[in-house]
């Protein structure tokens, strides 16, 4: 093999491999939940009640969380009132991957990219850019009923 066939060849292997890197990558920020995500995209604003939970045997203790309908669902102190508790979507604003709620740091953090978000939903860390959408929480009695 002649010198410059060897590195005409050596060259394109290089793009294509370089080419590959750049499409697996995290690169892109796509400020939507999309395919690469493994989350129910987040519900409506305006889509009414989307799931309860009875306190009696649910959530009981402070970092207890469940997921439903594309929205975590977290106790964040003690007693059964509406700000004991906080609702976002699971789905992180950069790629859409779940993130979870870390009870000793009081804030949500997505594992894949380390984008943390406070009880609010309010960007702390990127890579995000755009906040979690929020969730209304209402109790009576010993439901506690999510809302969009």
């Amino acid at each position: 093999m002649e010198r410059q066939e060897f590195l005409s060849k050596l060259g394109i292997g290089l793009v294509a491999v370089c080419a590959g890197c750049s499409l697996a990558s995290c690169g892109g920020k796509s400020n939507n939940p999309g395919p690469s995500g493994s989350t129910t995209p987040p519900p409506a604003k305006g889509s009414g009640n989307l799931f309860s939970a009875d306190l009696n045997t649910q959530l009981i203790n402070i970092g207890d969380s469940m997921i439903q309908q594309g929205v975590i669902l977290v106790r964040i102190a003690a007693g059964n009132t509406a700000d004991a508790f906080t609702a976002v979507q699971v789905a992180c604003t950069h790629q859409g991957n779940s993130i979870g709620y870390n009870t000793g740091q009081g804030i949500f953090i997505c594992p894949a990219h380390g984008s943390e978000f406070s009880k609010t939903g309010a960007v702390v860390q990127g890579p995000a850019a755009l906040p979690l959408q929020k969730y209304t929480v209402i109790i009576t009695g010993s439901t506690l009923t999510v809302s969009a």
